[in-house]
């Protein structure tokens, strides 16, 4: 893997997580409140599953 690779794929998450506060802060407000009140136990499960979804989608895609 390149750098660059590493450095496009950064870019691209943070293209996308500015997108969410610039389209709709008062959602993304509403979404972050929503999952501050989430127990731990929950939290780790919504990472878990990203983190799943992630690396299988890198999978298909490489």
């Amino acid at each position: 893997m390149a750098w660059a690779d590493l450095a496009a794929g950064v870019a691209f998450l943070l293209i996308l997580e500015g997108l969410f506060p610039f389209i709709s802060p008062q959602g993304w407000r509403r979404a972050v409140a929503a999952l501050a009140g989430l127990q731990d136990n929950q939290l780790r499960t919504f990472g878990l599953a990203f983190v799943i979804v992630g690396l299988l989608l890198l999978y298909v895609v490489r």
